[in-house]
């Protein structure tokens, strides 16, 4: 007979040997340091700036003017499992992202890796980003380095049990990080535009679509709507059902992100007023292709 105490050393072997397999499946992503990096265009980099609405969680909350191109971050971001400080991606080499190189910057975003090989918590849409070029990157990350310097150091994230255990993020990010087109891909040059924009840095469906219990993005209710992430109501449908967006034209919609006016003349609110600022110095085209791929998106009730 088996002593109980060898079974129960094996039984302990077995949950190590299970929980390190797990681990190493799951352990942070990144780019190939060996690979040349592309040369970022700052011009270039502030129009994928301006999409991704980066100086709407990054700069100070009421900042103004220039100083929203501070981005010394120190915003709180509440949600059910914590709350999230917005760190600083200034180019400061200390307090900010100044002593990064480019693939650093580029394992952030397209796999939510920190330079140091932790992961990152997805209140960082990194699986939005993920879905940008190579070359957008480049060009973000030329930009951010050509703006103003912040020392501001800002305290970590607030987060319970068991929610403040980063190893677990690698079998979440198994879950839901995918650099994958959401909808199907178009041969439609502008619809394309616009799902690149809107899937990638303009990570529209990070307040737009519903979540599971997890945090997952719930696809099947893609751009349907969301429970506020501050609380207070409710973010709206976007796809073109009935009860949503139906009764609007492209038109309507490419208007509505230049001007923050809708059809019947009311005007944004909330954290759209900041999407808007940012949409509303794109070029035509971009406002217009989100109009367009948001016109073909499946209509789905709101949530």
């Amino acid at each position: 007979m088996i002593p109980l105490r060898r079974i129960a050393l094996v039984l302990i072997a077995l949950v190590a040997l299970g929980v390190a397999g797990a681990l190493a499946l799951t352990a942070p992503d990144g780019h190939d340091r060996d690979d040349r990096p592309p040369e970022g265009d700052a011009v270039a980099g502030e129009r994928m700036f301006l999409a991704a609405g980066c100086g709407s969680c990054h700069a100070a909350e009421d900042a103004e003017g220039a100083d929203k191109l501070v981005l010394s971050g120190g915003q709180v971001l509440r949600s059910d499992f914590g709350s999230f400080t917005v760190p600083n991606i200034s180019p400061h080499p200390q307090a900010g992202i100044g002593g990064w190189s480019y693939y650093d910057f580029a394992d952030a975003m397209r796999y939510g890796t920190s330079p140091d090989g932790r992961h990152y918590y997805p209140a960082f849409p990194y699986t939005s980003y993920a879905r940008m070029t190579e070359q957008d990157l480049a060009d973000l990350f030329a930009y951010l380095g050509s703006l103003p310097e912040s020392p501001q150091v800002n305290p970590g994230h607030d987060l319970g049990f068991p929610y403040g255990i980063r190893a677990a993020l690698g079998l979440w990010k198994t879950l839901n990080l995918d650099p994958a087109p959401v909808r199907p891909q178009t041969v439609d040059a502008q619809i394309a535009r616009g799902q690149y924009l809107v899937e990638g840095p303009g990570h529209c469906a990070e307040c737009h679509t519903p979540r599971g219990p997890l945090g997952g993005l719930r696809q099947e209710a893609w751009m349907a709507g969301a429970p506020n992430p501050d609380g207070k109501g409710n973010i709206p449908n976007i796809t073109p059902h009935e009860d949503a967006l139906g009764g609007w034209s492209a038109g309507d919609i490419a208007y509505y992100l230049e001007s923050g006016f809708d059809p019947d003349f009311d005007s944004a609110g909330g954290s759209m007023v900041a999407v808007i600022e940012n949409l509303a110095r794109l070029p035509a085209e971009d406002r217009e292709a989100i109009a367009a791929y948001l016109k073909s998106l499946p209509p789905v009730a709101p949530q």
